[in-house]
């Protein structure tokens, strides 16, 4: 893979510094942070983001999440691994990562509303359009995760 841009976040400085701003704020918004890192990796992996995918299961494993809950991420639907919160949060992840399809079904957000508070639900929602952002941004101008980036010689 040959990136696209030298620096692409060295582009667009104040840019790249709202969307920081976003992060901070919703990382202290009280959504727990293991739920907000299950987001994330979800949608990276519907938009096959290897640069976001390995961030994430990195600061997974960081916060103590068990290897297998990240290795059946995938497979959440069938899993018995995930609460009903983190159910509906992956649903919701899944219907407006792939909102063309999906068009944001009622039965996803009865789900969500179930279990998050509305100053929760815009949150969440706020996470998940924020990764589909940094998504498309390393799949775009073709990020590569450190691990490859290491190993390329």
């Amino acid at each position: 893979m040959t990136p696209r841009l030298n620096e692409p976040f060295k582009a667009a400085p104040a840019a790249i510094k709202a969307l920081m701003s976003l992060e901070a704020a919703l990382g202290a918004s009280g959504l727990e942070q293991r739920l907000i890192e299950l987001v994330k990796m979800r949608a990276s992996q519907i938009n096959g983001c290897a640069f976001c995918i390995h961030l994430h299961a990195t600061d997974l494993r960081k916060q103590g999440e068990s290897e297998m809950r990240i290795y059946m991420l995938n497979g959440w639907r069938e899993s018995s691994l995930y609460t009903p919160r983190e159910r509906a949060a992956l649903a919701w992840t899944e219907a407006l990562t792939r909102l063309a399809d999906t068009h944001a079904p009622d039965a996803d957000y009865e789900l969500v509303k179930v279990v998050f508070t509305e100053s929760e639900q815009v949150n969440l929602t706020l996470a998940i359009g924020a990764i589909n952002v940094w998504n498309r941004l390393q799949v775009g101008f073709r990020v590569a995760p450190p691990e490859r980036a290491s190993n390329a010689a």
